[in-house]
């Protein structure tokens, strides 16, 4: 049992609590449910969690804080649950750092989808583990680690990125001094589960920028290429990891 996915539902509603977790569990996850954010704090201290599921609407600290709160300490995926048709929401929660948003109400199907999606691109095994594990990359002093799928500076210190910084940091270093548009680095990133998520390409690369560039606001990293998306322009090398 302690092998499954443990997924925690963090919502002030107590029904949606636990239709969740009952769906979860039936569909092979465990899963732990908290109110709020002191609840959350509590179970995330006490339990190995695998994947967040986040409520905006929270009493006390809202989902967003609690979100970049977490992303300080965390690379846990996370799924934002905000208000139906809540645009704001959604590219707040992304620029956060949440891997994923639903929007409510929602079909627990349609969670469960989300929840498998996003374990995917954090957790499965590559297919071809020699070529993928053994090595990494490397630009302008970086390293992108595969095996932790982890970013390292020259400095040897660890910076944190979400699931969705990292797939597109990826991306963008597999195909470095080519001008990738939102749509192929969606493909690239997220494949099929990146439908309706154009807008959140800008607010990864942003992020991105913030951790990477010396500059943000005068990039030589990732530029942009007006009317045709990004290029990486660093030289990337590849190497086995140490």
């Amino acid at each position: 049992m302690n092998d499954l996915p443990h997924i925690l539902i963090v919502d002030d509603n107590v029904e949606i609590l636990d239709l969740v977790s009952r769906f979860l569990i039936k569909g092979g996850f465990r899963a732990s449910t908290a109110l709020d954010g002191k609840f959350m704090h509590t179970i995330l201290s006490e339990s190995r969690i695998d994947l967040i599921v986040l409520d905006v609407m929270l009493p006390g600290e809202d989902g967003l804080t609690l979100c970049r709160e977490l992303r300080t300490t965390s690379n846990i995926p996370i799924i934002m649950l905000t208000a139906k048709g809540d645009e704001i929401d959604r590219v707040l929660g992304l620029e956060m750092g949440a891997d994923d948003y639903l929007a409510k109400p929602f079909s627990s199907r349609e969670l469960l989808a989300r929840i498998k999606a996003v374990l995917r691109r954090t957790q499965q095994l590559p297919t071809e583990p020699d070529e993928l594990d053994t090595k990494n990359y490397f630009f302008s002093g970086w390293e992108l680690d595969l095996a932790k799928r982890e970013l390292i500076s020259s400095e040897n210190i660890v910076i944190p990125l979400s699931t969705g910084e990292y797939d597109l940091l990826f991306a963008l270093v597999q195909h470095p001094m080519r001008v990738l548009s939102r749509d192929q680095l969606l493909d690239l990133a997220r494949g099929r589960q990146a439908i309706g998520f154009d807008r959140s390409i800008d607010t990864q690369i942003s992020r991105l920028r913030r951790k990477i560039e010396e500059d943000p606001k005068q990039p030589v990293i990732i530029k942009t290429v007006w009317g045709g998306g990004y290029i990486f322009t660093p030289p990337v090398t590849r190497s086995a990891a140490i």
